[in-house]
């Protein structure tokens, strides 16, 4: 995408892409499969020695750059950012602070948008300096008529129309939006978001005292009491953010989350807009500002506010989707990502958290499986109790921490062990994803995550009409 808007460089999809990322899937589950099921051919003395070093480097690297950060963190009781010289979030002057536009791809949100407008209304900002630019991605119910409607009411908002079949998902419909924009910086926001009334007066200003290319503020549930299920995902929120600001005190990758990402203008241009290739524009972006020399941080408060799926199947879809998209980034930009584009710190942080993350669930499977064809025990768990807890530790500083927005569960055992436990979710849903990936042709497909508001938060089957939906992620 140049400069002046125009659509020059975007990322689409092509066949000869979906095609290279399904050989590279085959390979990857080739090369855990193989190493999880040679071990059970060892000699008995020596079979635990591939899990056992695995884990003593892995989780070696994890104490460093996640737990010990986290603790430091703790010990001095307050939300500090490790890239200095940044200044504290509160407090910072807002004279002359930069113009925002706020963008949301919206389809068939009638639930949730009214809410939207009027929490971006309520935001603290100078006036002219906040736009807020809607998307109608082909919705089919009330969405362009409430829409219609908050136009005439408030004089910030812009709303932009795609027809159904225009193709690209979330990518496309921020692509349309990224044309029509001139503010410096673009904050992306799901329809569910809220904000706090300081959000952006703290934001910005932070932004730009640390020039950074991109920040991803910390996600927090909006509704973390409502079932187990919440909870579970408000716990791993907090275990996110806590590995995002380890990762990034020890000079390693911090990665955008889609909802709460606020983007410099002149870099995403420069990036080439969303890939409309992908079905995680947020994962994507992150490795494209990578390579690029651009740097991204993350913000624990003030926090952005999301919903959290309430029933197995919403979350099922979901996962796979976010499974998906992070094995594809890997994929599509391997070659740059082991390259000395990048510095060898930064390499170590993504081979690290790439094991961790996507070949050991797979792993895993395989060495189940080795064990029951060749009658032996599992020989993968010393890898496994590593890093299921580190994550419980993580989790249960993050959730310890005094923090703005939502609370956190208590961090009582039966709550600390439901967060664990749920985290074994992975362990289905990515080498389920990346056998299909591997085996299946690849339908360019995003899956909407369904956004109920106030009137469905207590009702889960609701989620489940929720459907696969080629238009926003």
């Amino acid at each position: 995408m140049a400069a002046d808007g125009s659509t020059t460089n975007v990322l689409r999809p092509t066949a000869a892409a979906a095609d290279r990322r399904r050989g590279k899937s085959a390979l990857f589950v080739i090369a855990c499969g193989w190493a999880g099921m040679v071990p059970h051919w060892l000699d008995p003395a020596i079979r635990l020695w591939p899990s056992t070093g695995m884990a003593l480097l892995l989780g070696g690297y994890s104490v460093y750059a996640v737990l010990l950060p986290a603790l430091g963190r703790g010990r001095a009781g307050a939300a500090r950012q490790a890239a200095a010289p940044n200044p504290s979030p509160a407090g910072i002057p807002s004279p002359g602070t930069s113009a925002v536009d706020v963008v949301v791809a919206a389809r068939d949100e009638q639930a949730v948008i009214g809410r939207l407008v009027e929490r971006i209304a309520a935001l603290r900002y100078p006036a002219g300096q906040l736009q807020l630019w809607v998307v109608d991605d082909g919705s089919s119910d009330a969405t362009p008529q409430l829409l219609a409607e908050l136009r005439q009411r408030f004089a910030f908002l812009r709303v932009l129309r795609r027809e159904a079949d225009a193709g690209g998902g979330k990518s496309g419909a921020l692509n349309l939006a990224l044309q029509q924009l001139q503010a410096p910086w673009m904050l992306v926001l799901d329809a569910d978001a809220d904000l706090q009334s300081d959000s952006l007066e703290r934001l910005i200003p932070w932004a730009e005292a640390g020039e950074w290319a991109a920040v991803q503020l910390r996600k927090a549930v909006v509704n973390p009491l409502g079932n187990w299920l919440t909870r579970a995902q408000s716990m791993e929120m907090a275990l996110d953010a806590v590995v995002q600001e380890g990762r990034q005190s020890r000079g390693g990758v911090v990665e955008l989350r889609g909802n709460g990402q606020l983007l410099r203008r002149e870099a995403l241009l420069a990036a080439g807009g969303f890939n409309e290739a992908t079905v995680t524009d947020d994962l994507d972006l992150s490795f494209r500002l990578l390579l690029q020399g651009a740097s991204i941080g993350i913000l624990w408060d003030p926090p952005v506010r999301e919903e959290a799926v309430l029933s197995l199947a919403a979350l099922w879809r979901q996962r796979q989707r976010w499974a998906e998209g992070g094995l594809q980034r890997f994929f599509d930009y391997g070659p740059g990502l082991l390259s000395r584009q990048l510095s060898r710190r930064r390499r170590l942080d993504l081979c690290s958290f790439f094991l961790l993350q996507y070949a050991m669930p797979v792993v895993a499977m395989a060495d189940l499986l080795g064990a029951l064809l060749t009658s032996t025990p599992p020989l993968i768990w010393p890898l496994s109790f590593v890093a299921f807890g580190l994550s419980g530790c993580s989790i249960l500083l993050g959730c310890r921490r005094p923090s703005e927005g939502p609370v956190f569960p208590p961090m009582a055992p039966w709550n600390l062990a439901l967060g664990i436990a749920y985290l074994g979710h992975w362990f289905v849903v990515i080498p389920w994803t990346s056998l299909r990936m591997a085996l299946l042709p690849k339908r360019l497909v995003w899956a909407k995550t369904l956004h109920l508001g106030e009137s469905g938060s207590a009702d889960p089957s609701a989620e489940d009409a929720s459907v696969e939906d080629p238009a926003v992620a």
